[in-house]
């Protein structure tokens, strides 16, 4: 094969009259006119000299014209490097910077705030607003439709993404063009997908579960996605009729159980319903089942490995696990401090080893040597237990990773902020549980010595450096933060007491 990705995912595809795209207005994007707009794309990123490995950073909403930019890098032999919408421009800097992107694609909104990091790296910039105009668009509207796929291999990166790491600097995952493949066949002959199913698809594509889960399955069987721009629970029950499948996070599902118009009837044409990226607690699950007779399919994944395990589509799918590990993937909880492999039942640090897991960190030798062993096992940070059906169960991070909403929030960003506040003498960051974002974000801050930092204020001012799913819920005060014997702040003490903090939400 010339480009594995691009033949297996997109090229197959090329000159079809079916819909790829199904739009909440009612439009419908084939997937010739998909194929043909990132080709055109492609031609753009080549005249703004793009060669096959550089990397373009992409901070765009969600919109069939961002889809079709992560298409045209596949073709073009670009890596593409998505990136939150809600990071702030000092966030961004490190991305880009760090990641030596050659091209920047933004909302127009946004370009003059970026213009001082386009012109110290000296980086194209072009613009791609929600509504798919901007000078990307402008540019590609004159060159073919066709695109002479760029040579690569399975082995050449695909993707790049950051995930954040606890002392701050994040990291990039480097995925390959393998990487993205397995999974992509793997999931959607687990998952039974095929050429008749219409997902509902109303995740962010600047992250896995939307791009690399939702899109790559939906294209290796040649399906369709209701498009939606962002997730919306009356458009969810409005359009779920017109679907078979729905990817979501736990966020998805408590909205939807609290509709009134979803129940059993609105769902009865589904027959599957995906969660991922945040706990699902068990008490959703049994209220799910109840509702709508479905057994709501909860999987396991991370930036760094795509899918590794996932609940059976035949079978029983277990409330409170991420099912099974998938097939060609090995799953194995081993002691922290030895790395030996613990009996079943044992908590211990969870690692995965497979075609999905990806190929290291960007310019971070030591952090992958530290995390990806050289038997291909990598150490997800994750504390779980695999029982004696072969179910595992996650029961906590050692890497003190919250996620809330299906977002990776990292402790000590945020700490350092509060930190840096008037009145502040420390901070800890925790995650506890939340019904509907899986878990909340809390800071809890000790005052310096007769200082009476002001809540309301370091609130407000903590909005411009961190993005907005970054900001805690709730700031507290307390007296002092619990310390064991090595005065390390015992985070586990300060979960335990506000794991109630948000128990009526």
């Amino acid at each position: 094969m010339i480009n594995p990705l691009y033949d297996q995912l997109f090229g197959s595809h090329f000159g079809k009259s079916s819909p790829f795209l199904r739009l909440a207005d009612g439009s419908v994007v084939t997937y010739a006119a998909f194929l043909g707009l990132a080709a055109q794309m492609a031609h753009v990123l080549k005249q703004g000299g793009l060669q096959p490995g550089d990397r373009l950073a992409a901070q765009v909403q969600k919109s069939p014209e961002a889809l079709a930019l992560y298409a045209a890098c596949v073709q073009a032999g670009v890596v593409f490097l998505p990136l939150n919408t809600a990071y702030t421009t000092e966030e961004l800097s490190y991305f880009i910077e760090d990641s030596g992107a050659r091209m920047i694609i933004c909302d127009a909104k946004v370009e003059q705030a970026l213009s001082s990091i386009t012109a110290r790296l000296e980086l194209s910039l072009k613009t791609l607003n929600a509504d798919g105009s901007g000078t990307l668009k402008d540019g590609a509207l004159f060159m073919p439709k066709a695109f002479p796929t760029v040579v690569r291999s399975a082995d050449d990166l695909a993707a790049l993404l950051y995930t954040s790491g606890t002392t701050g600097r994040s990291k990039g995952a480097m995925l390959s063009q393998a990487n993205l493949l397995s999974n992509a066949f793997t999931l959607a002959k687990e998952w039974r997908f095929t050429s008749e199913d219409v997902l509902l698809h109303a995740l962010p594509i600047f992250h896995t579960h939307g791009l690399f889960v939702a899109t790559n399955v939906t294209l290796v069987v040649g399906a369709s996605m209701i498009f939606l721009p962002q997730f919306n629970v009356d458009q969810l029950v409005n359009l779920m009729q017109q679907a078979t499948v729905l990817m979501g996070v736990p966020t998805f599902y408590t909205r939807l159980l609290d509709h009134p118009r979803f129940d059993r009837q609105l769902a009865s044409g589904m027959r599957l319903f995906v969660s991922g990226s945040a706990p699902l607690l068990a008490e959703t699950h049994f209220q799910f089942e109840d509702r709508t007779g479905h057994c709501i399919l909860e999987r396991y994944g991370m930036t760094e490995t795509n899918m590794n395990t996932s609940n059976p589509y035949d079978g029983e799918r277990r409330a409170g696990t991420v099912g099974l590990p998938l097939p060609e993937v090995e799953v194995k909880v081993t002691d922290p401090e030895t790395g030996a492999t613990l009996p079943v039942g044992t908590v211990g640090q969870i690692e995965v080893r497979g075609p999905n897991v990806f190929k290291g960190y960007w310019q971070m030798p030591e952090k992958t040597a530290a995390e990806l062993r050289a038997d291909g096992f990598f150490v997800t940070g994750d504390l779980g237990k695999i029982d004696k059906d072969g179910y595992l169960h996650i029961v906590g991070r050692n890497k003190d990773l919250i996620i809330s909403g299906g977002y990776n929030i990292y402790p000590k960003e945020i700490e350092l902020v509060l930190d840096a506040q008037p009145g502040v003498f420390e901070s800890a960051v925790i995650g506890v549980p939340h019904r509907d974002l899986g878990e909340a974000v809390i800071g809890v801050i000790v005052a310096e010595p007769g200082g009476h930092p002001d809540l309301d204020q370091i609130m407000a001012a903590i909005q411009t450096p961190l993005a907005r799913f970054k900001h805690p819920k709730r700031l507290v005060l307390v007296d002092e933060l619990p310390r064991n014997t090595m005065a390390k702040v015992q985070k586990d003490i300060l979960r335990k007491k506000f794991k109630d903090a948000f128990h009526a939400v």
